[in-house]
This record gives C-alpha cells, structure tokens and sequence, in this order.
C-alpha cells in the first residue's frame, strides 16, 4: 500500500469500531485521497471478519502496530 501512514490515520479516526471488513471496504471506498490501487489492496488483503479495534485491522492488513505513544514493544526472549 502505497499510502499506508494515510490509511492508518483514516483507520484510527474515521472508522468506527467494532466494524466489518464490509463497513472498513465501504468506509474505503468512500476516500478521494487514496488511489484506485491502494483500494483495491486493502479489499484484497483484508480477510473476512470484523474488528473491535483499529489495531485489530492493521494486524489483518499485515501493517505494524506500535503501543501507544510510538514506543516498540519489548523483545520476546
């Protein structure tokens, strides 16, 4: 995705959540400010099912979710 610091922004405020990958293509499709193909990845990558938060769809989108205030998670050991 070409526009994907944009996306993530129009996930966390202009989705409302819990939502569909339905209600998240249709919200999609509704933007002027992404390309035809940056659309039809985020319907094509997005899998089935519905979301309760915006972390829950960038994990299905395969986009990397930081914690709140931008810091990276621990290492796993």
């Amino acid at each position: 995705m070409q526009n994907q610091a944009n996306a993530v922004a129009h996930l966390k405020t202009h989705q409302t959540y819990p939502a569909t990958k339905a209600q998240l293509v249709a919200e999609c499709d509704n933007l002027s400010d992404f390309t035809p193909e940056d659309k039809k990845e985020f319907m094509d990558k997005l899998p089935e099912g519905s979301y309760a938060t915006t972390q829950d769809a960038m994990k299905a989108l395969g986009m990397s979710v930081q914690p709140a205030g931008g810091q990276q998670p621990p290492p796993t050991m």
